[in-house]
Formats: C-alpha cells, structure tokens, sequence
C-alpha cells in the first residue's frame, strides 16, 4: 500500500476487511489552526465551512486520505476502516474529536440531516440509567447487528461512530459483519420474503414521523446481496414476514464470524452500510458509566 504523509496505516487485528489509519502528532498540530477557525456553531449552521475543514485535513496529506477513505468504503472486500489520532493529547478534546469526524465525513460525501438530534450528526451519550426508547443508550442490553437509516427517505451509503470519551467502562465492545462473512447470507438473501416490502418505523426519540417500505434484502450492480435491517425498527405485516424476520435475527446473532473490537477513545468507526452490519455487547454494570459517541451517516458525493 502506498505511504501517506502523515498517516500510518495497517490491518486491523482481527479482521483483514478492515484497515487502522492512524494520524500523526505532525498532522494534528496542524490541524489545529484550521479547525480553530469555525466553532460548531458554524459548522452546524453554514455547510460550506465543513467542506473547509475536510480540506484542510486532505491538503495535509497531499490529497492522498479522500482517495483512500474512498478505495476502502466503496470496496466489497473491505468496506470498512477505524480512523483516529495516534496520540491523544489534551488539545484533542470533544469539539476537536467533532470536527476531525466532520472531516473525514465530508472527504467521503454528504452527510443525512439527523431528525434525532436535528442537524447533520449525533451526539448521545450511554449511561447506568436510561429511560429512552431505543436500544441505543441501554447500556446493558446487547444492541443486534443492524444497519443504520433503514427507517428514513434519505439514501444512507455509509455511517461514521466516534467515541468521545469514555469512563468506568468494561465491556461494550463493538460487534460488526461483513455480509460476505456471514455463514446464512445466501440461504437469507434468496428467500423470497427477505426482497418483499417490509414496514419500517421508528421510536419517538427519532422525530420521524413517517413510515417506509422497502425489502430487508437487495442486490447491487454485480448481483451481491445489500442488507437494510434493524431488529426494533420492522412492523411484519404477516406470519410469514415475523417468522423471517426471526430466522434472520437468530442467523445474525449467531453468526461466528463477527468482529468484536474495542474501539478507542478519539477513533472513528467508518463502515459501508450495505454490506456490514454493526452492533454492542453489553456493558458491566457500573453505576459511573459513561460513553459519549458521535453518529454521522450519509451518502456518497455523485460527481
């Protein structure tokens, strides 16, 4: 692989589908100064300053990290890569971790407007107690693999997670698959009732309040499944979509060959979200848990 100024870059310890990136001390201190420009005030408000700073970090490595963030997400066989400081000094604080995620998104497309949090990213945080509807922040249920966007109208290509901080945390690791990997994904795909129209809705804490359909199975341009499929999100419109839907759920979690990693502090989770799913195991139970995370999600720039 070709060396990148700035960056070091290697497989990832247990998977080879994807890649560490690991940005130098040398990158970040000159990172500083651009980013130091907008507050996230203005980042949120006027889009084309998320452009700037995306370009600064990609003028930085001679415009080398935009074409290979794009070679890995777009790639059947990788689809997926964990990006993050190699150091973490106290200058890499929340809003720097904001902005370096807001980067790295915009050398990769347009990020969704997120309903839940009301602009183009989210931020949430996992806690001892929670009384939300969602398994997002129930810190000590295993949150399934899923997809994400599977209950909005915007095309939702790829997802990046980055974990803020952390505190008093054991377990939680992540959990992702690759579609190819996965031990039931012919027999599952090619069942008829995976390609109907199933029903997709959303929690209250979501703000969106529409409904949609769409199959839990398609295929891309070369005939390979895609996956769109989150466990709390369906509404079976028959026996015979419940019944699926359980079959899958089951194959998934039963999977084998996922890849259970710890993510660290300040690092970026960045996946295609046709082909991986991703999901948390549970935490222990501590009554000082704390994780915060960022989600942004979005589709691919059409030049």
């Amino acid at each position: 692989m070709e060396k990148i100024p700035g960056l070091e870059i290697q497989e990832h310890d247990k998977s080879k589908r994807i890649l560490n990136i690991k940005i130098t001390d040398e990158i970040i201190k000159k990172l500083v100064f651009p980013f130091n420009k907008f507050d996230l005030t203005a980042l949120e408000l006027k889009p084309f300053t998320r452009f700037t700073i995306a370009k600064s970090l990609d003028d930085l490595t001679e415009n080398k990290l935009s074409k290979l963030m794009n070679s890995i997400i777009r790639d059947r066989s990788t689809g997926c890569f964990i990006i993050g400081p190699k150091n973490i000094s106290p200058k890499i604080n929340d809003k720097f971790l904001v902005k370096l995620s807001t980067a790295i998104a915009y050398l990769i497309g347009n990020p969704n407007h997120d309903s839940m949090a009301g602009k183009y990213y989210a931020r949430f945080h996992v806690k001892h107690e929670d009384a939300s509807d969602s398994y997002l922040r129930k810190a000590y249920r295993n949150m399934d693999l899923h997809t994400d966007g599977t209950y909005v109208k915007e095309i939702t290509d790829w997802l990046i997670m980055t974990k803020l901080e952390e505190e008093n945390v054991e377990g939680g690791e992540t959990a992702m698959l690759h579609l190819d990997d996965w031990e039931h994904c012919k027999e599952l795909s090619n069942d008829p009732v995976g390609k109907q129209d199933f029903l997709w809705s959303s929690p209250k804490s979501k703000n969106v309040h529409y409904k949609v359909e769409h199959p839990v199975f398609s295929s891309d341009d070369k005939g390979r499944p895609h996956i769109s499929y989150i466990d709390q999100f369906p509404e079976p419109k028959n026996m015979e979509q419940g019944n699926f839907l359980q079959r899958l759920s089951d194959a998934l979690e039963g999977s084998e060959n996922k890849v259970i990693t710890k993510l660290p502090v300040g690092c970026s989770i960045i996946a295609n979200n046709y082909f991986w799913l991703h999901g948390r195991k549970p935490f222990k139970e501590n009554k000082e848990l704390s994780r915060e995370l960022l989600r942004i999600r979005g589709s691919f720039f059409v030049n």
